[in-house]
């Protein structure tokens, strides 16, 4: 099972934000009204979801893992109705605080022949009282430190005032990642938080640009990240796909899953839980980012606020887009049948090799510099006998299948493929990388198979080596 390596069961995540009531009256259209032009809806049925920042919820639990949900009703039929909902949910513990001067928000979705006919909203947003903004700080000082991940859903409904907004980052900085879906022109609030989450159509109103090139948005991103002191931005771009700006490496673009869009609602809540869920596992952002949007391609089709559970999760991404250790470790036909799903997809694969023996502090740099570069990292690994005719009969002190597998154990490597010639020149002519990494101890005009992927429009990255790093000197010291 996929989900073994990454087990969300021993995940706790702490989500605050604007909860709603989503109501679906599904029904048939046969005929148009003889009153007015508009479209008939026989209702056949009808039911109640969490929705909002309530669905960031769903999700969690749906991923199996355990959830603990802050939110704000009103004292009336609505409220009640979601308590319930978020009662029944597993692994949920969930806080609704009760003000009686607030409506509970709730939305309705009229649906006929799996098209969406008419939404009718009924809400007023107004800011929380002092005192529950005092009772959510309560909560959360009580909450976080048994949690792995916080996430802000603000869906401008009045939960998030910038005061409470500033106070929560505060609060949770420095013990636990700060995930924020955030809202509104204004992210002065969600100043400090570890990542935010906006679409593009957030992204430019916050920065009141059109933003009609990847060019433009890449700018626009990296300013606001710079402005709010933001680790990392996740910019959703719908039928793009996402592209993710980590820290200070260069912004990754990830393809949407291609499938039938039949309702993209909820998708928003199913890549920050998805996300964070995955964050609080101990996933790196970029392989959680890659989660999330399979997660929403799952989602988008679905009609109505769907989840994603990690069933359907773990199918799709057992499709090629991740791959346990033991998958890792693949023969030359299998890497190949692989990589056609990769290009597809539009990812960049970069490649590198060695002999791995004694995996150490020099050899994590470069695969970590190679795996920054990429997509998918493919390691082409020698074979002991290979290693032998380089390095001598006492050599290797671990067997090919030790050495594979210890590679394989890493995030940041995609495939391990063993190949038994002194050069991979061959293999590397095969699989024909977009980037090839090498340390920087050689020259490119030096580095094996940098002929094959320039001719063919790619990269050459020669990675500066940690002094004092290698197998021989290690294997030296032990000896003496």
């Amino acid at each position: 099972m996929f989900l073994s390596s990454f087990d969300f069961s021993n995940t706790k995540i702490l989500c605050i934000g604007d909860v709603m009531l989503d109501r679906f009256v599904y029904g048939h259209v046969e005929r148009i009204s003889p009153e007015s032009p508009v479209p008939v809806l026989r209702m056949s049925r009808d039911f109640t979801v969490i929705g909002g920042a309530g669905n960031v919820a769903r999700n969690i639990s749906s991923l199996n893992s355990s959830v603990i949900f802050i939110g704000v009703v009103g004292n009336d039929n609505a409220g009640s109705i979601l308590k319930n909902h978020l009662d029944a949910l597993p692994n949920t513990q969930s806080t609704l605080l009760v003000e009686s001067h607030r409506q509970t928000v709730q939305k309705t979705r009229f649906i006929a022949q799996g098209q969406q006919l008419l939404r009718l909203d009924e809400e007023t947003p107004i800011p929380c009282s002092p005192a529950t903004e005092q009772r959510i700080l309560e909560l959360c000082e009580q909450y976080i430190p048994e949690c792995h991940a916080l996430i802000l859903s603000d869906y401008n409904k009045g939960i998030f005032s910038r005061n409470l907004c500033e106070k929560l980052i505060k609060l949770a900085q420095g013990r636990l990642p700060i995930i924020v879906d955030p809202k509104g022109r204004n992210y002065q609030q969600y100043r400090g938080a570890t990542v935010l989450t906006p679409n593009l159509k957030e992204l430019r109103e916050v920065s009141g640009q059109a933003l009609k090139t990847q060019a433009e948005i890449v700018e626009a991103a990296q300013n606001l990240q710079k402005e709010l002191e933001i680790e990392s931005l996740l910019i959703t771009q719908g039928s793009q796909g996402m592209t993710l700006f980590d820290g200070g490496k260069e912004p990754k673009q990830i393809p949407a899953q291609a499938r039938e869009v039949y309702d993209v609602s909820g998708a928003g809540d199913t890549v920050i839980a998805t996300l964070a869920t995955s964050i609080a596992s101990g996933i790196r952002l970029s392989e959680a980012s890659r989660l999330a949007n399979a997660a929403a391609g799952i989602v988008v089709g679905k009609v109505g606020t769907a989840t994603v559970s990690a069933e359907e999760l773990e199918k799709a991404v057992d499709h090629g887009q991740f791959l346990h250790t033991e998958q890792k470790v693949l023969n030359l036909q299998q890497a190949l049948e692989l990589l056609k799903d990769w290009r597809r997809q539009g990812l960049k694969v970069g490649f590198t090799n060695g002999c791995f023996d004694l995996l150490h502090l020099g050899h994590l740099h470069i695969l970590q510099e190679s795996a920054a570069a990429c997509d998918k990292l493919i390691i082409g690994l020698n074979t002991d006998a290979s290693v032998k005719r380089l390095k001598g009969e006492s050599r290797p002190i671990q067997n090919q299948e030790t050495r594979a597998q210890v590679l394989a154990a890493l995030g940041m490597v995609d495939i391990v493929i063993l190949f038994d010639e002194e050069t991979p020149y061959n293999l590397i002519s095969t699989l024909l990388p977009d980037v090839l990494v090498k340390g920087a101890d050689y020259t490119i005009d030096r580095v094996v198979g940098a002929d094959i992927v320039q001719a063919k429009g790619g990269e050459v990255l020669l990675v500066t080596l940690k002094q004092g790093h290698s197998t021989t000197s290690t294997v030296e010291r032990m000896i003496a």
